[in-house]
């Protein structure tokens, strides 16, 4: 598993992939629905400040958004 630099990728790619990560992730925000465009401001934020990372997976050709924490946890994997 490699970490891809959000700067790497187009701003509409890195858009579409939060998205994506969004409306597939089921979190529950409570008692108050969170507006999509918030949601991924709120990754977007994340991914700016290194919590969340971009990381591709070579065996099964996906690419996913997963905490930095869940990163260093996985399989002794370093950045």
């Amino acid at each position: 598993m490699i970490v891809i630099p959000p700067e790497r990728l187009a701003p509409d790619v890195l858009i579409a992939l939060i998205e994506a990560y969004v409306l597939q992730e089921g979190t529950d925000y409570g008692e108050q629905e969170v507006p999509l465009a918030r949601k991924i401001d709120q990754v977007s934020a994340q991914i700016k400040k290194g919590k969340v990372l971009i990381t591709w997976d070579e065996e099964t050709e996906s690419c996913n958004l997963i905490s930095r924490e869940q990163f260093k946890a996985g399989s002794g994997l370093e950045e």
